[in-house]
C-alpha cells in the first residue's frame, strides 16, 4: 500500500537513495521513471529465520506514457541487526533494487541458500536419492491462470537466455521467436532444498511463459540450483519441461 502523504518522486528519490546497486539498473530504465505519475507497493514475499530476515516489495509505477514500470525492492538484515531497537533496524537494513523479477529471485536465493522458503521434504527430509529424484520428478499443481504483462519482454528472454550455463540451450531460432514478445508472465513450478552428495542443495524451476506479437505462446523453463561442486548458485536454461526436469534429475546423481 502506498503511503498517501508521499508522492511518486519522493517515493522513487527514497528508494533509489537507500538501495546499494540502485547504479546497475539501466538508463533507460531510470530515464522512464522520470516520467512516473503514480505508484503502488505492496509485500510480495517473505523469509524469517534464525539466520536471516529478508523481504521483497513490489513497486509498480503508471509512466506519462500510461505504460507500468515494476521495481523488485530486496530488503535483508541478519539476526543480530533484526532484534534491535526499530530505529537502529532500519539504519543496518540492506536494500537492494532490481527491474527484473527473475533477479531478484536469483538474489533472494543467494541470501537463503537455496531457493524455497518452506523446509525441504517436510521435517526431516529425504533419506534416499529415490526420495529425492522421486520429489523432483513430482507432478506440480495446478498452476494458476496466466496474467500476462508487458514489460520488455523481448529483453526478459533476452537476459534469460544470456545467463544460461548448460550447452544444450535453446539455440538461435527460439531466440529470433522471442524477440517477437510483447509480454510475459513468470511462474515458479517447483521449489525444493534437499541433500546431494552429503551437501545441502536448492532446486527451483521458472516457467517464463511469452505471448508473442501473432497471438501464439512460447515457454522458456528455468532451472536454478547450487547442485554444483563448490555449492555456486547456476542456472540452466531448457525448451520444454521435460528436459528442465531431467535435468534437476541427473544433478541429483552426478554432483
Amino acid at each position: 500500500m502506498s503511503d498517501p502523504y508521499e508522492t511518486t518522486e519522493q517515493h522513487l528519490e527514497r528508494i533509489l537513495r537507500r538501495a546499494l546497486n540502485s547504479f546497475d539498473l539501466p538508463d533507460s530504465t531510470v530515464e522512464r521513471l522520470d516520467t512516473a505519475l503514480a505508484h503502488s507497493s505492496s509485500l510480495h514475499s517473505s523469509h524469517h529465520s534464525s539466520s536471516l530476515h529478508r523481504e521483497t516489495y513490489r513497486h509498480t509505477y503508471l509512466l506519462a506514457d500510461g505504460t507500468p514500470l515494476t521495481l523488485w525492492e530486496l530488503v535483508h538484515c541478519g539476526p543480530r541487526e533484526a532484534g534491535r531497537g526499530h530505529g537502529e533496524e532500519s539504519a543496518l537494513r540492506q536494500h537492494e533494487l532490481y527491474d527484473d523479477e527473475s533477479d531478484a529471485h536469483i538474489a533472494a536465493a543467494r541470501l537463503t541458500g537455496g531457493f524455497c522458503d518452506g523446509p525441504a521434504f517436510g521435517h526431516d527430509g529425504p533419506q534416499t536419492d529415490l526420495e529425492i529424484i522421486d520429489a523432483l520428478m513430482a507432478a506440480p499443481p495446478a498452476p494458476l491462470p496466466r496474467m500476462y504483462a508487458p514489460d520488455n519482454s523481448a529483453d526478459h528472454a533476452r537476459r534469460v537466455l544470456r545467463r544460461a550455463e548448460n550447452r544444450d540451450v535453446p539455440g538461435e531460432e527460439t531466440a529470433h521467436r522471442l524477440r517477437a514478445a510483447f509480454a510475459h508472465h513468470i511462474t515458479q513450478i517447483f521449489g525444493r532444498q534437499c541433500r546431494v552428495d552429503g551437501r545441502d542443495a536448492g532446486f527451483t524451476l521458472y516457467e517464463h511463459a511469452f505471448l508473442l506479437l501473432d497471438g501464439s505462446e512460447s515457454s522458456l523453463w528455468e532451472v536454478e540450483h547450487t547442485a554444483t561442486p563448490d555449492g555456486r548458485h547456476m542456472c540452466e536454461v531448457y525448451g520444454d519441461e521435460e528436459a528442465a526436469r531431467g535435468a534437476m534429475e541427473s544433478r541429483t546423481r552426478i554432483c
